[in-house]
Parts: C-alpha cells; structure tokens; sequence
C-alpha cells in the first residue's frame, strides 16, 4: 500500500509529467490542506537503478517517484494480471485520471509476480503501453531488459520500426539471427545493412516455400525490385498493418495515412514530415490517451496558422484566438474567445489537456457569466482543483458547489439531481474510505497492483451505467492511500459527462 498521506514529503510526480521533464530533480508539489497522497499520471527517461527486479520487473519508475511498494506485484499470479491489463486495454471511453493510474502502474518498477519467469508478464505491459500510444516509453522498458528473447525482440523491432530507430536491433540480429525466426524482419534488416543480395535471396527461398503472406510478399517484392512496383497498381492497405508492413508501404512509395491505423502509428506523425494536418491529428489522438505532455499538444496547435476552415481548422483558430486573448488580458476577448473555445475542445475530447493549460489563468478574471462558469469547471478539472474550490462560493449553482465539495473531499450537501453521478459520488465519500471485501486484504498480500487495476476495471465498468460500482471503485482508491486518484476520477467523470465530453 501507498505510504500514509501523513508520511509524505513530497508528492509523486505523474508518470507522463516526469517522463516529460529535463533530467534533473523533480519540483516540489504543493500538498492540499487536506494530507491527499498524490497519484502518478505517465513519464526524459532518467535511469535510476534499484535492486535488479528481474525480467518482469523493469520499469522505468521507481518507488520514489511512484509512491508504490516494490512488492506490487509480488503476490498476485502472473495469468490472472495479464489477462487484467489485456482487458483494461480495450475499454471506452475512459477517465484520464485511471489511464494515468495505469500508465504508472504499467512502467512502475516492481517485483514480479514470484511465481513466474515474469517474461510474459514484462511482454504484457510493453504490448499494453504501445496500445495506449506510450511508444517511447514502451521502447526504454525494453532496452533495460538486457539480453532480450525472441519474443522481446519482436515487440522491440515493432516498437523501434515506429521511432524509426531499428538501425541497432538490426545489428543485433545479424549477430544472433535467432532472435527473429520471420524472414520479413530478416529481408528488412539485410537491405538495412546494405545487403541486397542476401535480401533477395532470403526473400526468393521464403515465397518459394510459401513463407510469406500474400500482402508480405508482395510489399517485399516492390521493395526490393523497385521497377517492378513502379510498373504495378497500388496494393490495397490492411486495416490494421504491423509496424514492417507501415514502414514497406512507406518505402515503396504508398505511404499510409495514420489516422484510420490504431494509436500507435499516430506518433510517426508528431515529427510533422506528413504535413501539419496529419501531425495535429496525431497530436489530437495521443493527448485523448494521455501518452504525450499538453504542453507538446499547445505547440502544435501553435506551430503555423491555419490553411483551411472546418473541421480541425476552426478549433486551431479557436485555440490561437483564445491563446492571443488571454495574453492581452482583456476580460471582454478572454470571455468571447473562452465561450468559442471550450465547445471545440469539448467536441474534441480535449477539455483536460486544455484545462490543465489554461485553468489557472483564468481564475480570478472579471469574466462573463458563461465564461465564469467555463473558467470553474476548467479549474476543478485541472491540477489546482483544490485551491479552485475553495473559491467556489455559495452563491454558485448547485453543481458547481457539489463539484466543490467532492474536490475537497467534503460532501456535505444532497447531490444535484442534474449532475451526472452524484449520488454515487457523495457515497463514495460517506463515512471512512474503506475498500469493498474482495480487494481489501490484495495490498497485505503483496498484491497492490492487482488491487489497484480491479479498482480501475471496476470504476470504468461504473462509469457506464451502474454507479454502486463508481462508488465501490472510489472507495477502494481512497483505502488504498490514492486520495488524489479518487478526486480527481470523481470530477473528470462528473464534468465530462455533463459536458457530454467523455471519448
């Protein structure tokens, strides 16, 4: 379990927040009056050995930063973990505050279950970062490993061919070729070291014993014979191509674009090569997920003006004017460009990156009424929720006070009939936290992590439609020492679904 809220100096950094900054000591947060213990959301990656923990282990966030025991996961059985992590990777909508709970738990350096090599377990948590667009990340994991196995080597080429820094594994597969028994891989890494021939010949021996697919083997075929597919129809792109496939289609001039692939494929197009469009659609898709900083969202927003209307366009005119109004600081503009603004990024699902880079300049304005009420809810989703509550006063509608009030961590008023959750809400904070009975003994048994991804699961399964769940979740968080966790899950809930806003 979480060390007591009493007992903690400083709070953990969120995993993207830390991984996101320079290599030097993480700053201090500013503890809430009420002792909260601060959650991690996800994570320059700076090394910091510990203990080795095994395969399964590594991570890239140690208890430090975390807050987490070493022994999360020590307890639980490797099959029941996998099988959590691998469910929680295909639910939405989701609650930024859960994903960033998971991505911590995902990179937390840890024991592994101590049942098992712990192999498939460190397997799982790489396939479920790259799922959630957490690429680099995912690809520092593996390079701690060390020495990888087949199955490590497969999901490192995957994660390498989207960074585009395959360069070294293929090194590393012409010394021990049996890290990659697929010839694809083979044919690619032998044009990669210049050698044509052998490509060729590897390729022409695979499809004459049909060892490859049609789509490979026609991709590899184009790619080695470049006047053969200059001389042929374009090919028909997969629905769901793995990472060689991309890169071929690349090479051989059909390049795919990246947003109808899954989220991974979006951070190809964060280097802008694609062109702005392509790139803001990326940048739009990962900061939904929570796998890039906001502030790295804000800078493509902010890169160009825009070239066209519609669509995309009109929310990167809306955030630039907004942006621009703010700096001269007059009340009316703000006001004006904050009522454009917000339903734009409501319509995007991006009401908490905005939040979170706009919220605290807003507070105290002279705004408009709407703009006021804009500006509070944009505050209690933000990081200063706590000090926005407080400011909160009676005389505000009744949401906005309840909201308040679960933002301090004391409901003391009925639940609004028109806020979406409430009831189950002050539930939650009824009484001690106290975690429901089939998760409350998993933290004494070494079995945190397990306890923490139910809470997840549970939480989310809630959010769709049977609050005793939202609440049960809650109170497990707060048991747990994740008082933060539980605030802020309760708001973003609370708020996006009343904006309609939850993606």
């Amino acid at each position: 379990m979480l060390a007591p809220p009493s007992a903690a100096q400083e709070a953990p950094l969120s995993a993207i927040d830390w991984l996101s900054i320079q290599r030097n000591a993480p700053p201090v947060l500013t503890q809430p009056d009420t002792p909260v213990a601060q959650s991690a959301n996800v994570p320059n990656v700076e090394v910091m050995p510990l203990d080795d923990p095994g395969v399964g282990g590594v991570g890239l966030l140690p208890s430090s930063i975390t807050g987490l025991p070493p022994s999360l996961w020590q307890g639980s059985e490797e099959a029941e973990l996998i099988a959590l992590i691998e469910q929680l990777g295909t639910r939405k909508p989701t609650i930024p505050a859960l994903d960033s709970l998971l991505h911590t738990l995902l990179l937390a350096e840890a024991a592994a279950p101590s049942t098992d090599s712990g192999e498939a377990f460190l397997a799982a948590r790489i396939a479920s970062l790259q799922d959630h667009g957490l690429v680099a990340p995912a690809e520092a994991m593996v390079e701690r490993v060390g020495i990888l196995t087949p199955t490590l080597f497969d999901q490192a080429f995957d994660l390498a061919l989207l960074t585009g820094s395959d360069a070294a594994l293929c090194g590393m597969l012409d010394t021990t070729p049996a890290l990659a028994p697929d010839l694809e891989t083979r044919i690619w890494c032998a044009t990669r070291d210049g050698d044509y021939s052998r490509a060729m010949t590897i390729y022409q021996t695979a499809d004459a014993l049909g060892q490859l697919s049609d789509l490979d083997s026609e991709l590899l075929l184009r790619f080695l014979d470049p006047e053969y597919g200059e001389a042929s129809s374009p090919l028909r792109p997969p629905v769901r191509p793995t990472p060689l496939q991309f890169r071929l289609f690349e090479a051989i001039g059909e390049a795919l674009p990246t947003a109808p692939l899954p989220l991974p494929f979006a951070t190809v197009e964060l280097s802008g090569d694609a062109g702005w469009r392509a790139q803001l659609q990326a940048a739009e898709r990962l900061a939904r997920a929570g796998a890039i900083d906001d502030n790295q969202l804000l800078g493509v927003y902010t890169s160009q003006m825009r070239a066209a209307s519609g669509g995309i366009w009109d929310r990167v005119e809306a955030l630039q004017r907004f942006e621009t109004a703010l700096t001269t600081g007059d009340p009316g503009a703000v006001s004006s460009a904050l009522e454009t603004v917000w339903p734009q990024m409501r319509t995007a699902g991006l009401l908490l990156p905005f939040s979170n880079l706009f919220a605290s300049r807003l507070q105290g304005l002279p705004l408009s009424a709407r703009a006021k009420d804009i500006a509070a809810l944009a505050g209690l989703l933000s990081a200063d929720y706590e000090t926005v509550a407080r400011g909160i006063t009676e005389s505000a509608d009744a949401n906005h006070r309840f909201l308040a009030a679960v933002a301090t961590g004391t409901i003391d008023m009925s639940p609004p009939p028109n806020l979406p959750h409430a009831a189950a809400l002050l539930d939650a904070w009824s009484g001690r936290p106290q975690a429901p009975e089939d998760l409350s003994a998993l933290p004494s048994e070494n079995r945190l992590g397990e306890a923490l991804l139910r809470s997840i699961q549970r939480f989310e399964s809630g959010a769709s439609g049977n609050d005793a769940d939202v609440t049960e979740a809650l109170r497990a968080l707060r048991a747990f020492g994740l008082e933060d966790v539980a605030r802020r899950s309760a708001l973003q809930l609370a708020i996006l679904d009343m904006e309609g806003a939850r993606r």
